[in-house]
């Protein structure tokens, strides 16, 4: 139940221009503030009577210090970016100077996109201060595109952003426009007409260019345009080319959201924010019968599902949850949640409420209906899934695994884990390699990961198993020995080692049963810096019940 349609594209682009020092700002007025605020909370008002100082945050270019990003008051002062820091603090002594985070302004942004999921869940980012989004079939939701520009807009100035914006049909326009001015729609067709008077620093290209066309005497876009495409071509690259074919609306490039589009979205809106647990799982339980009910009109079933839940103060939280087999039963997708729910660390904090929870399923198959007899088996396995299915919803799904049989003879490496959600029809159907009725087994049931050391005393050790050995500060006594099993390792994945390990299951006083190995065939004539014998390395693999 998606709210995009076949309609005319239209693409919304946000711009930042100052978004690192206002990132700093609102950090430095979260801390002197007594009140709780998160990542897209509402700054303090300033109190009268306090002194407006200057603020830039300044980045490392060639060995020296230049102005990455400054407020309006630095600007009015004569100040601009990249404008080296001695020189403006000649202009302007009483400058406060911050130094660049360059991965904060990313999680930063990351943030803000987040937010913005609220509005499409197509949402692009336009490094290193702008992000893309794709409203096309969705402003009449919001109550047109002025209306959705002005509140998104007015959202981030309110939270202390300074914030560009504008609507066209083509992302480069788009942004063009929010370079030199905000609030700007354009219509299908007029984008030519919209960017022509705009300098040409506006389409964000390399300085190198921007010059170049400067010192030819094309200032504008228009003048740009005017020009033959083959001259501009030669002269500044296919790259520049296309991107003012694009500015002009003459085609575009397709942008790049940050999450994928979900098969399948439903989604609840509230005039007033809520914060109790009833609700929210009342409000679960409702979009889970109607994403069921809209997969089940095209015969699919959810095997991806993400819950999202939109705090008023911008905070959002995902919740995901994966199934072995296709979900088609809105009952069972709330007990997942509920599981999710739960188990979670960090618990759901609605702060001053959700105003928005959606639902969506990120991946769905067909689900083919079978006719079920009555052999317990089919009931046994579906129990096996559910319970997989809730197990890996409160742990993660990556924590519940079977093994599968590998085709090699080296020990470790006999037995994949892999995720039981995945992977459990193939369990079921495995086969591992079968011992005589009555034979002990030849292998472990604990084998460690890693074999781990032991001290064997050299005296001990004959070209076969050793009498006594040290493992984990404890000696033990051998009684009782088997074999040796010769394994050869891998030659093709051999990165250095020994390519041969004699195996011993061995037996001490107390009735303890080891599988032990030696590391490299015994070679009497390997000796030390003082002539003597050099013993083996001995290992434990693991232990016989």
């Amino acid at each position: 139940m998606s709210a995009f349609s076949a309609n005319r594209r239209r693409i919304l682009s946000l711009w930042l221009p100052r978004l690192p020092i206002d990132r700093i700002k609102r950090q430095l007025a979260r801390t002197a503030s007594p009140v709780e605020t998160r990542e897209l909370s509402e700054l303090p008002l300033p109190q009268a009577g306090e002194v407006e100082v200057p603020s830039v945050v300044v980045i490392k270019e060639h060995n020296a210090l230049v102005i990455h990003s400054l407020d309006d008051i630095a600007a009015r002062s004569g100040l601009s970016a990249g404008l080296p820091l001695a020189n403006a603090r000649a202009i302007c002594p009483e400058l406060t100077v911050y130094d660049a985070d360059e991965i904060a302004d990313a999680r930063t942004i990351n943030d803000i996109a987040d937010w913005c999921d609220r509005f499409t869940p197509l949402v692009a980012l336009d490094p290193p201060s702008g992000l893309f989004l794709d409203i096309t079939g969705c402003a009449h939701l919001f109550g047109g595109e002025r209306a959705m520009l002005q509140i998104i807009c007015g959202a981030l100035a309110r939270r202390g952003f300074a914030v560009s914006g504008a609507i066209a049909a083509t992302s480069v326009c788009a942004r063009t426009l929010t370079r030199h001015s905000s609030g700007r729609i354009i219509e299908d067709g007029a984008e030519a007409e919209a960017v022509a008077p705009l300098p040409i620093s506006a389409l964000g290209a390399d300085d190198a260019i921007t010059k170049g066309l400067r010192r030819a005497g094309l200032k504008t876009i228009g003048d740009v345009a005017a020009r033959a495409r083959h001259e501009i071509a030669a002269r500044f690259g296919a790259a520049f080319t296309t991107r003012l074919e694009h500015a002009l609306g003459q085609g575009d490039a397709p942008i790049s959201p940050r999450k994928p589009l979900p098969d399948y979205i439903v989604e609840k809106r509230f005039p007033e924010p809520i914060t109790t647990e009833p609700m929210i799982a009342m409000t679960l339980q409702n979009l889970a019968k109607m994403l069921v009910q809209a997969m089940d009109k095209q015969g699919k079933g959810a095997r991806k599902l993400e819950a999202g839940f939109f705090r008023t103060d911008g905070a959002v939280r995902t919740l995901a949850v994966e199934t072995g087999r296709a979900v088609t039963k809105p009952e069972v997708i709330d007990r997942l949640f509920r599981e999710r729910l739960d188990a979670l660390s960090d618990p759901l904090d609605p702060g001053f409420g959700f105003d928005l929870i959606r639902l969506s399923a990120g991946r769905t198959e067909i689900v083919v209906q079978q006719q079920r007899d009555l052999d317990a088996h089919v009931h046994d396995n579906d129990e096996l899934a559910a319970l997989i299915d809730r197990i890996a919803a409160r742990i993660g799904g990556k924590r519940v695994v079977v093994h599968l049989p590998e085709d090699t003879h080296i020990p470790e490496r006999a037995a994949l884990a892999a995720p039981a959600q995945h992977h459990l029809a193939a369990a079921s159907q495995a086969v591992w390699p079968a011992r005589a009725e009555g034979e002990p087994p030849l292998r472990p049931l604990r084998l460690f990961e890693r074999p781990e050391p032991i001290k064997v005393p050299f005296a001990t050790v004959p070209d076969g198993p050793p009498h006594r050995f040290t493992w984990r500060r404890a000696t033990h006594q051998v009684m009782r020995v088997e074999g040796p099993e010769r394994i050869a390792m891998e030659w093709w994945q051999r990165d250095g080692k020994v390519l041969t390990r004699d195996y011993f299951r061995v037996e001490d006083e107390q009735g303890l049963r080891f599988w032990i190995f030696r590391d490299g065939l015994y070679d009497s004539e390997l000796i030390d810096e003082d002539g003597k014998p050099v013993p083996a390395n001995w290992f434990v693999h693991g232990l016989f019940a």
